[in-house]
């Protein structure tokens, strides 16, 4: 959910203006006066942090639509709101046409704009969620999907596209809730088994005496009950994926089979007389020491060498706290969606206090407290009250519950440093007071100073303490990320930092 605006025009005031409503809101601004331009940020890497451009239509060099349908061919998904000093039903018509999400006549509103930008970026977020939603339907999803960029996530990701390009037998391990089944069905889509089968059994959810007949099948009249023929999860599955979860769970009898399953390829129903041949690639789940319950002669350690032959551990969420922030921002634009929320991001110490807890429960936990905080939220973003089972925590790290006194309090995900990449530097940061190197309110005339001037001062200040870092400077100064870079630029602080 990324809330970055370009607004793009040739009238230097218009692009203030439009600035002025976005900031306000909490949104992150970029700015380009005319078209070819704007195609350059948007090529750019910094680009890439856009997720909706506001497009004047009459500009010099490249005008409105033929930058709209440049945009068209490289970002396709980016929302373009159109706006123009003079607009007719044609234009309108056209603009829609090729692509553009809305179209509104300068001068426009504060709440006018407003409403313009929220319903672009929220149409856009329910596209998303629903392409995701097919892409799981179809058993495509891929490893872009999956949400986070750690180390310990590279890790796993780059061992997962390696055993995408064979059937070799794969045993993911990990805590419940770390995102087992995710991992499982990125391989299965990034496999010559794309949009093949995807079959998923809890072998920890079906009681034991039903297991034998839900893999492997049963003729009619086979046992009490069996008043049909059912083939199976192995038959369902031929051709693609079965994904065994919680494989410790299996009775020791119902192991024996799966190993013959493993080892000749073909299943025998229960009842039946006959085999039948299966093509099926197994990937297995466990949140058990499958070694341990080996030793112990819970599980066949015969079947755990057939089901280990490429082993991926997916570490617990407090291995890789950097993902939390990047999971929050995906959480809030999904259930944003679903509950027809506008939730725009989280408080920055909340953030911070959500990425130092433990999360037993992992990706799955954290998931529902933010299904909840969204639900519970009443303010433009989540703060310490919308996650009241955490209200130790928060108490404890002086984060105090209440909606923010204005809006650039609160900061938008896109624009956080990386939790384990920032560390405050070790040096003395001089008072206000008492020293002559000091931030002084006063001049030596011992009147006050201007505004302008004490405000240069601080932030110039805050640049040197906190290392350049523009993102942890904005959250200390309690200002937007896009305020802080527009008034480096008119004090002059950027030349003097080069």
């Amino acid at each position: 959910m990324s809330k970055t605006v370009l607004i793009v025009d040739d009238d230097p005031t218009q692009r203030r203006l439009m600035q002025a409503v976005c900031e306000k809101a909490g949104y992150f601004v970029m700015q380009a006066d005319d078209g070819q331009k704007a195609v350059d940020i948007l090529k750019s890497p910094e680009g890439q942090a856009v997720s909706l451009v506001m497009l004047d239509l009459i500009m010099p060099n490249l005008g409105g639509m033929d930058t709209l349908e440049q945009i068209r061919n490289f970002r396709a998904d980016l929302p373009v709101v159109m706006l123009t000093a003079q607009g007719g039903i044609d234009t309108v018509v056209e603009a829609m046409q090729k692509g553009a999400a809305d179209f509104f006549v300068k001068p426009a509103s504060p709440e006018r704009v407003m409403v313009s930008i929220n319903n672009a970026l929220n149409l856009t977020q329910l596209k998303g969620e629903v392409s995701r939603l097919k892409r799981k339907r179809n058993n495509a999803v891929s490893f872009n999907d999956l949400v986070g960029s750690s180390d310990a996530l590279k890790r796993v990701v780059s061992m997962g596209e390696r055993a995408a390009k064979s059937n070799i037998p794969i045993l993911i391990t990990g805590e419940s809730g770390v995102g087992k089944e995710v991992i499982a069905r990125a391989i299965q889509g990034s496999s010559d088994r794309e949009g093949k089968p995807f079959i998923t059994v809890n072998c920890g959810a079906i009681p034991a005496n039903l297991v034998e007949s839900i893999l492997f099948g049963h003729e009619k009249g086979s046992f009490t009950g069996a008043t049909g023929k059912h083939i199976g999860k192995f038959q369902e599955a031929n051709g693609g994926t079965l994904f065994l979860d919680e494989v410790g769970e299996l009775p020791l009898d119902t192991q024996v089979k799966l190993l013959r399953v493993l080892q000749e390829g073909e299943v025998d129903a229960v009842g039946s007389k006959t085999t039948v041949k299966v093509d099926v690639r197994l990937i297995s789940a466990t949140n058990r020491e499958l070694s341990r319950e080996v030793e112990r002669g819970s599980f066949r350690e015969d079947l755990f060498y057939r089901l280990n032959v490429f082993p991926i551990e997916v570490p617990p969420l407090c291995q890789r706290k950097a993902d939390i922030p990047a999971l929050i921002n995906h959480f809030i634009g999904r259930y944003n969606a679903e509950e027809r929320r506008d939730v725009q991001g989280v408080r920055h110490e909340v953030l911070e206090v959500l990425v130092e807890q433990p999360w037993p429960g992992n990706v799955r936990q954290l998931e529902n407290a933010i299904f909840r905080a969204v639900v519970l939220c009443e303010n433009a973003y989540l703060s310490s009250e919308d996650f009241p089972f955490l209200a130790a925590e928060f108490e404890a790290a002086g984060v105090h519950a209440g909606p923010p006194v204005v809006d650039e309090d609160a900061v938008h995900l896109d624009a956080l440093v990386p939790h384990e990449e920032f560390q405050l530097p070790r040096r003395t940061v001089p008072s206000v007071y008492g020293d002559d190197n000091a931030l002084s309110v006063f001049d030596r005339e011992g009147h006050l100073r201007s505004l302008y001037d004490i405000e240069r001062d601080l932030i110039a200040l805050a640049l040197e303490t906190y290392n350049g870092q523009m993102s942890e400077v904005a959250r200390r100064l309690g200002i937007g990320r896009s305020t802080l870079y527009r008034k480096v630029r008119e004090q002059g602080l950027d030349q003097e930092a080069s």
